[in-house]
Formats: C-alpha cells, sequence, structure tokens
C-alpha cells in the first residue's frame, strides 16, 4: 500500500492537524509505524485522550487500502509534506497542511496571484475582477480563488476565458463542489488548472471549514487582492492570513456609500496596497514584464553580465539572497530583480525563504566564460 495512506488516515482522525501530525512524526519517524502502535504508546506520543478516542475509531472503522483504491479510481491526487511536488510557498507558511487532495494538475504555480471578494458583487467589482483576473491570465499568472460565488466565480471564469490556469481552494472535499451550481465550472477548472482541498474527499460544506482554507489561498500565492468586502466578509479573514504569511495585499478602493467597499477602504486605510492599475500590480511584484520572460524559458545562457555574474556565484546547493550579493558584489534591489527573472526563465528555483539555486540541466553546454 502507498505510504501516503497512512497520511490520509490520519488526516481523517479530527484533532490531528499539522502540530500533532508532526509530533507523531517526531516520535515514531513515519506514519505507518504510527498508525500501527497501541494506544499506550500513542498515549505516550502525546496524544490526548479524546484525540486518541477518535483516532482509534477511525483505525478501526476504515480500510485505508480500499479508501486509497477508490481516490485512484477518481483521479484525486494525493500531496503530502513529504513530496517534493507540495507546493513551495504553501510549505512556507506556518503549519501547512499535511494533506492536499487535488482534482486537475496543481503544478508548482509559478507566480500564483489569489482574487477575492464578497459574494454580493456591484457592477464595479464585476467588472474589475473580469479585467483583472484576464490580465493576469494574459500574463501568464495563475489566478487561485475559493470557488464561491460573487468575486470568486467570476476571477475564475474570467481566467478560463482568457485561455489562462486557475486554482480554486474548496471547503469541502475535492468531490462535494459547493456551491452546486459551481460544479460545471470546477470541471473546466480541473481541465485547465485544479480545484484543491486539505479536507478529505466526502467532506460536506460546512460553515467552519471556510475560514481555515483561506489560508491555503492565501499561502498558495504571491499576493492577495481583494476587490469588494463587506465588514465582516470572509475576504478579509484572507487577507489578514496573508499579511501573516508575508505575502503582499493589495485592495481595490470603492465608494465610501459602498457597504461592499467598506472592508477594503479599512483595509488600504491598514496597509493594503491600494490597486489602482493593473499595472502597478505587476511592477510591486516585480512581474511586470512575465509574458516575455515566459517566453524565454528556452534561452540555455545568460542574457546579460549581470546574469552571467550571478550564474557563476550559483550553485546546486541554495544561497540566501544576502550571500548571493557578498559573493557577487552586486546591490540587493540589482540581484532580487534579476533572480526574479532568472526564475521566469527556468534558470534558478527559488528554495524556501529568499534561497536560491541554478537548474543545472539547463546549463549542460555553457559555461560561465562563455558570456562577456
Amino acid at each position: 500500500m502507498d505510504p501516503k495512506a497512512y497520511w490520509i488516515g490520519f488526516n481523517l482522525a479530527k484533532g490531528i492537524g499539522a502540530v500533532r501530525l508532526k509530533a507523531l512524526l517526531d516520535y515514531y519517524g513515519d506514519l505507518e509505524t504510527a498508525w500501527k502502535a497501541p494506544a499506550d504508546s500513542l498515549r505516550a506520543a502525546g496524544l490526548p485522550p479524546k484525540v486518541l478516542e477518535n483516532f482509534l475509531l477511525i483505525r478501526s472503522s476504515c480500510s485505508l487500502e480500499k479508501i486509497w483504491e477508490n481516490l485512484q479510481k477518481r483521479d484525486i491526487s494525493v500531496l503530502t509534506w513529504e513530496d517534493p511536488d507540495y507546493p513551495r510557498r504553501l510549505r512556507e507558511i506556518d503549519q501547512p497542511p499535511p494533506v492536499l487532495y487535488v482534482r486537475g494538475r496543481l503544478e508548482e504555480e509559478g507566480w500564483p496571484i489569489a482574487i477575492v471578494g464578497t459574494r454580493r458583487v456591484t457592477v464595479y467589482g464585476r467588472q474589475v475582477t473580469e479585467e483583472l483576473a484576464t490580465f493576469l491570465a494574459e500574463n501568464g499568472i495563475t489566478v487561485v480563488s475559493g470557488l464561491a460565488r460573487g468575486v470568486d466565480r467570476i476571477a475564475h471564469e474570467s481566467a478560463l476565458k482568457a485561455g489562462g490556469r486557475t486554482v480554486g481552494v474548496l471547503g469541502s472535499g475535492v468531490d462535494r463542489i459547493y456551491p452546486p451550481e459551481h460544479r460545471n465550472l470546477a470541471e473546466r477548472m480541473i481541465a485547465q488548472g485544479a480545484v484543491v482541498s486539505d479536507y478529505a474527499p466526502g467532506t460536506p460544506p460546512e460553515g467552519i471549514n471556510f475560514p481555515p482554507r483561506n489560508r491555503i489561498i492565501s499561502g498558495l500565492s504571491i499576493a492577495t487582492v481583494v476587490i469588494e468586502a463587506g465588514e465582516e466578509s470572509g475576504a478579509l479573514i484572507t487577507a489578514r492570513f496573508a499579511a501573516e504569511q508575508g505575502r503582499e495585499v493589495f485592495a481595490v478602493p470603492g465608494s465610501i456609500y459602498a457597504p461592499q467597499s467598506k472592508g477594503t477602504n479599512r483595509l488600504i486605510r491598514d496597509g493594503a496596497a491600494p490597486l489602482l492599475k493593473f499595472e502597478d500590480l505587476l511592477e510591486a511584484l516585480h512581474l511586470k514584464k512575465v509574458t516575455e520572460h515566459q517566453a524565454a524559458r528556452t534561452l540555455f545562457g545568460p542574457a546579460d553580465a549581470t546574469e552571467a555574474r550571478l550564474l557563476r556565484v550559483l550553485t546546486d546547493e541554495p544561497q540566501h539572497v544576502d550571500e548571493i550579493c557578498i559573493q557577487s558584489g552586486l546591490p540587493i534591489e540589482q540581484v532580487s530583480a534579476t533572480l526574479t527573472l532568472m526564475e521566469l526563465k527556468g534558470m534558478v528555483r527559488q528554495v524556501g525563504g529568499m534561497s536560491f539555486s541554478i537548474i543545472r540541466e539547463k546549463f549542460a553546454d555553457y559555461e560561465a566564460g562563455d558570456h562577456v
């Protein structure tokens, strides 16, 4: 049986989240051993009585082998902390979800941006959402949202119409699309992106599930844009998670009289960047020429002397950007901007927070001294 099945088993046990699962991994070394451990051992490993009771009930009542076979039949992929394909940016947040269930392709989304907002969208909010999602998709940027009514749905649909990728994060199992009228939209997204959840298949769309899933929306993304949000909107929770995760937060300003703009205007007052032009978003994230540089991914050598100097410094082992600056003798602004473009071209990869390594296979026939 695939070792991931044991991760699914623990994911089904209420009360065993990222912290307790990490403790079990530290105690036992792997989850198969933990799954088969006797109750006394699990108690010694730190499981509280109620959590232990829940786990023992799950273990005695489910067949992991059947669950795994069912997932394969339904084309539901499973990613865990141990998978190299687990989204890098999500891995960087505090307590990332141990298990992700995916329908479609949750690729290493190069430059995803979240678009979130109210379900009761205005004509103004609809126009901004449609135009922003289209703009991002046309620039090769993945649109991330929550597949809810209103802004979320418009963002997903607009990205698809523009031929782009879009990812929906659910507050239910990936087989329980909510709201139900979005099932056809979800199928189109699966063909041209993905729907993802940290809730096991079969989990119903209960209200308590939605606020926690917002941390995944922001965690997958390099920035979050709030289009419209009332004072109690869930989009504000996503914005808060994004800020806590060290991600950029943008808000679209609106009328001081519109209920749907009270939340976004407050975000701006509290420090979020006002989104006045879509181009400003790319510029602030150093993605102003994403399309041009994505088209240049096939290049096998540096484009200029700065890239050549960085290639002489970079190795297979990740180095922090500060160390790269010291070794290259270049200022941080120049190094950061150039590394961003090199990552777009597929020349380097970012490993963890602000550490970079070279993608060696791109340069099999290149010597650093070949470039002026």
